[in-house]
């Protein structure tokens, strides 16, 4: 399966956005991308973290999408059903009930354009070096509930898929517990890594996420200068189960496509059958 994770350099307003997001996904599905996948605020990057609360919306109903107070989803869906592709739709701010934050929200749509997957962002990102300051807690709510769908691609194969965000990256017992039930064949971790702390850690995390795994990583990220002075590092990356890089694109917006292979990962599974050796287990 031909995957593609998009690379973005997001600003201050959805609708530039989403017209370079959909120029990107049709890029990609051109190229034979049966799953494409956006990062994290591809949507909208604004001058304060707060500016994400004004573009909030509620959750769509999952099968009737299309109200006037969910646009941004309405957008997904319906690109994901014109193109026929899987479609991961980076985040979006969702509306968390009796609260005055919002959820930081990944929804999967299928080639039909119908949601199949929701996951809120568990982790929330803090850091603080004395000249750099982040506390995503001050906007957003938490979730609570670890997320993997079974995605049947167009030669009738399951792929067995968890879904991740951004700093969900540094906590491995994450994608230990999706892989609990079902080894996975795919993680997707959109992001928008501060360029500070991926230079340190965005390839060595990834990587090793697939070797403890042995599994594929799919990595859309934000990659550049924003018009609020921040930099992402973007790096945008395939990781295949064998800890290796199979495509990247350093910054900059564009697309990274790889061919994803179950049977390579058959092949490492069997060489090394590391998954079937574990001993202690959470819980």
């Amino acid at each position: 399966m031909k995957a593609a994770a998009i690379q973005m350099i997001s600003t201050p307003r959805v609708d530039e956005n989403f017209t370079q997001a959909r120029a990107l996904i049709a890029q990609a599905a051109q190229a034979g991308a049966e799953l494409i996948a956006l990062p994290e605020y591809f949507c909208l990057i604004g001058q304060r973290d707060a500016d994400k609360l004004a573009i909030a919306e509620p959750l769509a109903d999952a099968h009737h999408p299309t109200t006037t107070s969910t646009p941004m989803q309405h957008l997904l869906a319906e690109t994901a059903k014109e193109h026929g592709i899987w479609l991961v739709g980076g985040t979006l701010p969702i509306r968390a009930p009796d609260s005055d934050k919002v959820y930081n929200t990944t929804l999967v749509y299928d080639p039909q354009g119908r949601r199949v997957a929701r996951y809120d962002k568990i982790h929330l990102f803090c850091f603080d070096d004395g000249e750099r300051r982040y506390d995503e807690a001050t906007t957003l709510r938490p979730g609570d509930e670890p997320v993997a769908f079974t995605l049947t691609d167009r030669s009738g194969t399951d792929w067995r898929i968890a879904l991740s965000i951004c700093y969900d990256l540094r906590f491995p017992e994450l994608f230990r517990q999706l892989g609990a039930a079902q080894p996975l064949d795919l993680i997707v971790l959109p992001a928008a890594f501060t360029d500070t702390t991926g230079k340190a850690h965005w390839e060595l995390l990834l990587r090793a996420r697939a070797v403890e795994n042995l599994c594929h990583v799919l990595a859309p990220a934000q990659g550049g200068r924003h018009e609020n002075g921040r930099t992402t590092f973007g790096h945008s990356m395939v990781i295949g189960p064998w800890g290796e890089v199979l495509a990247v694109q350093a910054e900059g917006p564009g697309i990274v496509l790889a061919d994803l292979s179950l049977a390579r990962q058959q092949q490492v599974r069997s060489q090394l059958p590391a998954l079937q050796h574990r001993v202690l287990h959470a819980g």
